[in-house]
């Protein structure tokens, strides 16, 4: 027993071949995760109308998929430790190809929806479990390479997905842009699952807390359907709006009591009590929602209002992603060298004033 727990607790790092392959496939599983939340973006006008429904109601399909995520990564850590981290991620590597398969063959717009919760729930591990992983693969004193290569692919994606679903919109037809990704989530899957069998983790039986789950998804999906559809009935002038709020704050304060008290909280907030970890949570969370917001509204906008195609309104969204991809490797290694809080500071700020231009676009604006 001991010797088990030393092999898993102290796994020899890969080497030579073992590890660009391993890298390669990890960074691939994270990458396909991240890819989802945008490739859609600039094709949910082309899927709307394919679909007979409006582009209100297509936007849907970006957010199915954030909400399944949003309710599953904090699951993530339950998983793990009951499955194994590796476990687990195969089997949500395969998972997603096979629900990317699904979502291509959707007839329609609830059918979509449905899978894409489905590809969501699939996709929300891949990306911590990716992290860990690969962090296990490397040896110790090259663990910034490790994060500058999950990194890099954490920005790539968001930047390809908007190009990649413009052109493949375009040149074929929108059920391609998630039929593509599953021969390479099948294939990294079982690359995965042979190659790094050792790096799997002890387990545990231990319980899942079903109120906690039962209440985040209660108060998560009440409160994305209510920005969903609350500009289509006039915000808070409907009474649909006004009950889904309650329902929303009334659950989020729920689970906050219910999560602070429960000996096993599916979200253990008790970690917000120190200072450093919430800045950054809080940092996080509204420099991705800046970032994100551009990626979805920016596409529509050009297509809607400007007459751009799927593909130039994806080469337009993306281009504000590439230096960041030249600056990643860059910064990761930075990072390891000085004090990455004006590392920070300096991203957040430029992306904020980025915004903030973007925010003074019109009509008059072209391409170039």
């Amino acid at each position: 027993m001991s010797h088990n727990t030393t092999q898993n607790t102290f796994p020899q790092p890969l080497t030579g071949a073992a590890l660009v392959i391993g890298t390669l496939c990890l960074a691939m599983a994270n990458f396909l995760a991240i890819l989802d939340t945008t490739i859609a973006n600039v094709s949910v006008s082309n899927i709307a109308g394919s679909l007979g429904t409006s582009t209100s109601q297509g936007t849907y399909v970006i957010t199915s998929y954030a909400v399944a995520e949003a309710i599953s990564v904090p699951l993530t850590g339950w998983l793990a430790s009951r499955f194994g981290a590796l476990r687990v991620f195969v089997i949500c590597l395969l998972m997603f190809g096979v629900f990317s398969t699904l979502c291509g063959m959707a007839t329609s717009m609830n059918m979509l929806v449905l899978f894409r919760v489905f590809l969501g729930f699939s996709g929300g591990p891949l990306m911590p479990l990716s992290q860990t992983l690969m962090m296990r693969i490397f040896p110790k004193d090259k663990s910034h390479v490790a994060i500058g290569i999950w990194s890099m692919t954490t920005l790539v994606a968001p930047i390809m997905g908007p190009i990649l679903g413009g052109v493949i919109c375009d040149q074929f037809s929108w059920h391609y842009i998630f039929i593509c990704k599953t021969p390479f989530a099948i294939a990294a899957g079982f690359m995965c699952w042979k190659m790094l069998q050792r790096y799997e983790t002890q387990t545990a039986k231990s319980r899942i807390d079903v109120v906690g789950l039962g209440l985040l998804v209660v108060w998560v999906s009440a409160l994305q359907i209510m920005l969903d559809e609350g500009k289509d009935h006039d915000w808070f002038a409907s009474t649909r709006i006004v009950i889904l709020a309650i329902i929303a704050l009334i659950g989020f304060i729920s689970f906050l009591i219910w999560e602070l008290t429960e000996r096993n909280p599916v979200v253990d907030l008790r970690v917000f009590r120190h200072r450093g970890f919430t800045t950054s949570m809080v940092t996080l969370s509204l420099a991705f929602g800046a970032f994100f917001g551009i990626t979805v509204l920016t596409p529509l906008w050009l297509q809607i209002y400007m007459g751009y195609t799927a593909t130039i309104a994806g080469y337009s969204t993306a281009m504000m992603g590439v230096l960041a991809v030249f600056l990643a490797p860059l910064v990761a290694t930075l990072a390891t060298k000085i004090d990455p809080r004006p590392l920070v500071f300096a991203g957040v700020l430029w992306l904020g004033l980025w915004t903030l231009f973007r925010s003074q676009a019109d009509m008059s604006m072209t391409f170039s």
